[in-house]
């Protein structure tokens, strides 16, 4: 399985834990020691994998960015972003699933549909709020696994600086067990 645009090796590492045989693919060196390609992704799409689950940027097409589109004429790197996110989504597996926030409405224009379904780090043992929505191709919605009360919106109240972006977009490894546990190939 691919686990496309993720340098934290999390994702990697929760379906290798379980047995499966797994690679990493980002522009950037992983993380942590593991199976991992460090280039451009969109070849690796196109070859045949199992199962890909994929994390592309998300700058240009979610809702909290929606207001610099028309204030910084970032149109062609809208078009540019959703291409890649479609990139993703039509790779070259039976079952797919690419997440990213809640996207404006150009976006979804561009993708073709909204998400298949959202969920919460705190549904899956993490103290933390960051809604991350997923669209999927021959996979089930990812169910909770273990609720916790306590609620931070620690990623979204980020010190600004130039590892901010980096910061936020780690999965949880609560995530990362959930989609392993589930999703795992049979």
């Amino acid at each position: 399985m691919l686990v496309a645009c993720e340098f934290s090796g999390r994702a990697r590492d929760a379906f290798i834990a379980r047995g499966h045989d797994a690679v990493s693919c980002d522009l950037l060196e992983t993380e942590v020691p593991g199976p991992h390609i460090q280039g451009d992704v969109l070849a690796e799409l196109q070859k045949p994998w199992d199962l890909i689950i994929a994390h592309p940027p998300c700058t240009r097409l979610c809702n909290s960015g929606v207001r610099w589109l028309h204030e910084r004429d970032l149109w062609d790197d809208l078009k540019a972003g959703a291409e890649f996110f479609l990139a993703c989504l039509n790779g070259n597996a039976p079952k797919v699933a690419v997440e990213n926030p809640v996207m404006h409405k150009y976006a979804v224009e561009i993708i073709g549909r909204k998400h298949d379904f959202s969920l919460q780090p705190y549904e899956h043992g993490e103290p933390h709020t960051k809604r991350t929505c997923f669209w999927t191709k021959g996979l089930p919605a990812i169910v909770p696994t273990n609720i916790v009360e306590e609620r931070n919106a620690t990623v979204h109240k980020a010190s600004p600086g130039p590892n901010r972006w980096k910061e936020r977009s780690r999965t949880y490894q609560g995530v990362a067990d959930a989609m392993a546990a589930q999703w795992g190939i049979d």
